[in-house]
């Protein structure tokens, strides 16, 4: 009996490291297939001779290379124009913009490592991204990759855990694309517009947008403004930050505006051409809506987006609203469009998640409110587009808060920017957010520039709008305390709840973190009265009313000992 025992234990024992043992063989072949499938093979060039290109100093914040030049502005912001062939310009945007490119990797890994602190899941996030976009060459066009290719030169060196240079720089241009899907919802919240002929005071196309994508502070500390020569295609211009190529909001010097604002998007299973990838192919390949729609419609994308295109040649603008299934040609049939966050064409618009996202979101609102003040504004100017990115009330002008979502003006903007196609006239807001000055580029007059002899300022200094007063006030100050507050909760520190809720005592979020707070402290009284106050403000998303009203049972239930 005893031998028959220890003979089952044996076999146990047998079937049990047999299938531990395969359990292993396949941990160790899934990891072998992730790090393989995540590998990028970079293009062949056959000339790179760019490697060689030293650039020369013309003083401590600018530098050239042969036309090419490089200068931080007295505005704040960083002023780059690049010419040349895919792989020569990437390498000479990375030798002149090297330092902002290794920075805001710093910074980019710094806000990923706040947001996932371990280790462990940081380098199953690298495979998992790695697997997510192994198909991504396929989906770019090969002149872009030689250009990502000859910027990776440049990237910062430590980060081989993530990936190789190019390999980073590839993935980083998806960035917005996996964020946007995985979260299941928009880690940009973007308002654009746009008027002409009757509703513009002079008949110009006029075209605002913010571009709300948030990554933390230090994220919009470098902001970029790009002038490309390339060898095919438009020059163009572009808002953007160290290392990326793609582009969010831009105009060429044919007149042609391109800026993209997310839609609800369902989580895509593989790899497509990143949304800046196609809006950077619209604004160097095409001069007018036509030209600008046939490039989109070839292209395949993994999640969902509205492109506003602005057309000179046209004189409006309209909508691209495309999803990885299908795609909509919003024309409003006006002088004058307006775009958050929903799709509105005849298609898309109907879809049952789009429905879901006008209610449950700040999309819907923030378009009313869009629309109010257009209404409100009569015929459109530079400065009137300017001063509606900048508005920080709700609807008829209601207080909801400095900081809200459901507000144009949302305090985390990268930048504004606003264009006037037929003049050539782009303005780019400086920090903070699209408070600072609106520094004026005409296009028409860098374009004809032959290179930089001298470090000089190249914005039109005539037509650039000043910083917004609001920075001056007392309210303002009063939001920057909240700020210092909520960065501090955010930490894990502790606060003084009084003192957080007179810094921003109208927005309804202040009343949710004083409540999370002391919920956590274990003060379920003073808690539950902060929620009950939070009820009772402007509140941005639906998702955000559930917390509240589900976090006020909690204290009910403790409160009443249940």
């Amino acid at each position: 009996m005893e031998k028959k025992k220890r003979s089952g234990w044996r076999r146990l024992g047998r079937v049990l490291l047999f299938t531990v043992g395969a359990f292993l063989l396949l941990f160790v072949a899934l990891a072998i297939y992730l790090v393989s499938v995540s590998r990028m093979t970079p293009p062949e060039i056959a000339d790179k001779s760019a490697l060689q290109l030293q650039r020369k100093a013309l003083d401590s914040t600018s530098w050239t290379i042969g036309n090419n030049w490089f200068r931080k502005s007295n505005s704040g912001l960083y002023e780059m124009y690049v010419e040349g062939a895919p792989f020569e310009r990437g390498v000479i945007n990375g030798k002149l913009s090297g330092e902002l490119i290794r920075h805001q990797e710093d910074v980019f890994v710094e806000q990923i490592k706040k947001m996932i602190p371990s280790p462990f899941y940081l380098r199953f996030l690298r495979y998992f991204t790695g697997w997510f976009n192994r198909n991504l060459s396929d989906h770019v066009d090969e002149e872009f990759k030689e250009e990502i290719y000859g910027e990776s030169f440049s990237a910062a060196s430590g980060y081989d855990w993530v990936g190789s240079n190019y390999e980073r720089l590839m993935n980083y241009h998806g960035a917005h694309d996996i964020g946007h899907a995985l979260q299941g919802m928009m880690l940009v919240g973007c308002t654009s517009f746009g008027t002409w002929n009757d509703n513009s005071a002079d008949s110009n196309l006029i075209i605002g947008r913010n571009f709300d994508f948030y990554m933390g502070d230090k994220f919009a500390e470098d902001k970029m403004v790009v002038f490309y020569h390339p060898d095919k295609g438009h020059n163009f211009m572009f808002v953007t930050w160290g290392g990326f190529t793609g582009v969010v909001s831009g105009m060429n010097d044919k007149g042609l505006t391109v800026t993209i604002n997310a839609a609800k998007t369902s989580v895509p299973t593989g790899a497509a051409t990143p949304v800046s990838l196609v809006a950077r192919e619209i604004l160097q390949y095409a001069r007018n809506i036509r030209e600008a729609w046939a490039i989109a419609q070839k292209r395949k994308m993994f999640v969902s987006e509205s492109f506003l295109i602005g057309s000179a040649e046209d004189n409006k603008a309209v909508l691209i609203e495309k999803t990885p299934e299908g795609m909509d040609l919003y024309d409003p049939k006006k002088n004058f469009i307006t775009c958050t966050n929903h799709f509105q064409g005849d298609s898309l618009g109907s879809l049952e998640s789009n429905k879901l996202q006008i209610r449950e979101s700040a999309s819907a609102y923030r378009y009313e409110r869009l629309n109010e003040l257009l209404k409100a504004n009569g015929p459109n100017t530079v400065q009137k587009t300017i001063s509606i990115l900048r508005d920080r009330k709700g609807l008829h002008g209601a207080d909801i808060g400095l900081g809200n979502e459901k507000a144009i003006n949302q305090f985390i903007a990268h930048h504004g920017i606003v264009f006037e196609p037929k003049k050539k006239m782009v303005w780019v807001s400086a920090a903070p957010w699209q408070l600072g000055q609106f520094v004026a580029y005409d296009l028409n007059k860098i374009f004809s520039m032959h290179g930089l002899d001298s470090d000089h300022e190249v914005y039109d200094s005539v037509q650039s709008v000043p910083a917004d007063s609001f920075l001056l006030t007392r309210e303002y100050t009063s939001f920057q305390v909240f700020r210092q507050l909520k960065a501090q909760l955010m930490d894990g520190g502790d606060v003084d709840t009084k003192a957080l809720v007179v810094s921003n005592p109208e927005y309804y979020h202040t009343y949710v973190l004083a409540g999370d707070y002391d919920f956590k402290k274990g003060n379920f009284a003073a808690a539950k009265q902060y929620y009950e106050t939070a009820l009772t403000k402007v509140i941005a998303t639906k998702g955000e009313e559930r917390h509240i009203r589900q976090q006020l049972e909690k204290c009910n239930a403790k409160l009443s000992g249940k």
